[in-house]
């Protein structure tokens, strides 16, 4: 829930062009509603339909990265043998479709005072890895 009298609704519309996506956005909008285009938001599209049911109360200083995991045996014993539980994971979304490597969304609850040694973390791993901590579409829905 976002609030007892807002809330962010995740909508998936397949369409034939821009044009048609912008007559959809027009009509919600001319209808009061807010629309936010995640056409090239790819956190959003990877992982916000499978993970969607309201953010952690629990979770503090949360900071969320998609990697890229090699597809290959033992990338994740690899990637969780480096964290050496130094931080705690409040989030793990993996999605593969037979590519050459998975797709991961990982929140990870990091202090600010540890930032300096997790992006030394992030670094020692050598995964392809984006700062999704900002995504605004995540911050509404997980």
């Amino acid at each position: 829930m976002s609030s007892r009298d807002e809330a962010f609704v995740y909508v998936g519309v397949a369409v034939s062009g821009i044009e048609a996506h912008e007559k959809i956005a027009a009509d919600l909008s001319s209808q009061g509603y807010q629309v936010t285009n995640l056409m090239h938001n790819e956190a959003a599209k990877l992982h916000l339909p499978h993970l969607v049911g309201g953010k952690s109360v629990n979770a503090h200083n949360e900071r969320l990265y998609r990697f890229e995991f090699p597809e290959r045996p033992r990338a994740l014993l690899d990637f969780l043998t480096k964290l050496a539980g130094r931080w705690n994971i409040s989030l793990f979304h993996y999605r593969n479709h037979g590519a050459a490597f998975g797709r991961v969304l990982v929140g990870f609850e990091v202090p600010d005072k540890d930032l300096d040694n997790f992006h030394s973390f992030l670094d020692d791993v050598g995964y392809t890895f984006v700062d999704e901590s900002n995504n605004e579409a995540l911050h509404h829905f997980i």
